[in-house]
């Protein structure tokens, strides 16, 4: 079991902080990653009531800054939070989506150690200085080049084939999985609206408000256009600019107990990288080996938890995800959400930050941030709306398709 705690914790704004120039295409910058980062370090530093010199050791998250703003070697940029960082170890972790939670594991691997006393951890990325085709490329990449990504797959149509092999292996009518997606949807939105650092705070919230976007209009317009089927626009998270960070230290040398949280279980897998060598296409296996070992690591069952964020970068991805943590069996999660499961008032609340759908997805910042939110609901800060309960927390970031596979227990000490 662990023995290391988060202590402090921030999340910067989510948005898309550019200009774009109509006429030529333009884009202005309005809030650099490097910002961002220097920002949510600062912030987590603070929040612990710690200063920069008590940092051994910083480890960035981030999936591709060499492509999205041309700035590789970025972690040393964490230098620029303060002078006393200066010739501390700083290293960057890359895995696609699950960058921040990867990048948290390494500082955790280094603080079980002993190398290190007391850890910072940053997740950011800065995805909307590019253009969709330019953005859509880039994350391409973070697919099996040469069975997907070369032959133009994009993690739409990725994450497509998990729902049609869902739909097709459980039997459901598309009308009844359409109304299962548009209503994990919704109710992330609904979240996300009394999130202040969200991206989307006017998301549709009901089904009925969906169902109206994907009428054509006179000009043969769709506001919820066809992605890749049975995906359209409203099912996929968005593009997204922000930061997040997190101290970690042992527990027993946390400086203000009733504020510390406990990295309680941990559990890391990672899936093969091309879908067509997968034995199923409808369920997450490597989520579900990752949510075991991180479980039996922490002592608890799925019954344990109060609230967890999961990676809903596809609405079907929030389906598949709420069976892999346990909390409904395979191929009923989409019926437990038509029957108004896993809202705030439930006995597990899922995604109160939005998710990824409504706060937004800068891709390595993601994990950092679901574990930020998580502490703060743990501590009794929420941002955004308060869970009923927050004892036990869990939070499931994925990178890829479905490959790297992050399930982390966060309990209240």
């Amino acid at each position: 079991m662990s023995q290391t705690s988060i202590i402090g914790a921030y999340n910067t704004e989510f948005g898309a902080f550019v200009k774009k120039d109509k006429a030529t295409g333009l884009m202005t910058d309005t809030r650099t990653y490097y910002d961002l980062l220097v920002e949510a370090g600062r912030g987590a530093i603070a929040d612990a009531g710690l200063e920069a010199k008590d940092i051994d050791g910083v480890w960035v998250g981030s999936c591709s800054p060499g492509s999205f703003i041309n700035q590789e070697h970025v972690a040393p940029l964490a230098a620029e939070i303060d002078p006393a960082l200066r010739f501390k170890p700083m290293t960057r972790c890359e895995c696609a989506c699950a960058s921040g939670s990867v990048a948290l594991y390494n500082a955790l691997y280094a603080v079980e150690s002993g190398r290190v006393k007391t850890a910072l951890v940053i997740g950011v990325e800065k995805m909307n200085l590019l253009s969709t085709p330019q953005m859509t490329h880039v994350l391409a990449c973070c697919s099996h080049w040469p069975t997907e990504g070369s032959r133009g797959m994009s993690f739409p149509m990725l994450f497509a084939e998990y729902a049609k092999g869902y739909q097709a292996h459980y039997k459901i009518p598309t009308e009844e999985l359409e109304r299962m997606l548009w209503t994990a949807g919704a109710l992330c939105y609904k979240n996300g609206a009394e999130n202040p650092l969200a991206h989307m705070k006017n998301g549709p919230q009901s089904v009925e408000e969906i169902m109206k976007l994907n009428e054509v209009d006179a000009k043969g317009k769709c506001k919820n256009m066809m992605i890749a089927a049975p995906l359209r626009l409203h099912d996929c998270s968005l593009v997204t600019d922000g930061a997040a960070a997190l101290v970690i230290t042992r527990s027993a040398d946390a400086p203000n107990k009733a504020r510390a949280v406990e990295i309680a279980g941990i559990g890391h897998s990672v899936e093969r990288l091309p879908e067509n060598v997968r034995p199923n296409m409808y369920d997450l296996m490597g989520g579900k080996d990752a949510a075991a070992k991180a479980y039996a690591e922490a002592g608890i069952k799925a019954a344990d938890v109060d609230l967890a964020e999961v990676h809903d970068c596809f609405t079907i991805n929030q389906i598949l995800s709420t069976e892999a943590l346990g909390f409904s069996t395979d191929g009923r999660a989409g019926y437990d959400y038509l029957d108004g499961r896993f809202t705030r008032d439930d006995k597990i609340a899922i995604n109160l930050s939005g998710g990824l759908k409504s706060k937004g997805h800068p891709v390595g910042a993601t994990g950092a941030s679901m574990h930020a939110l998580l502490y703060k609901q743990l501590v009794g800060e929420a941002i955004g709306v308060k869970a009923k309960k927050a004892d036990i927390g869990v939070a499931f970031n994925v990178g890829g398709s479905a490959v790297t596979n992050c399930v982390t227990v966060l309990r209240k000490r």
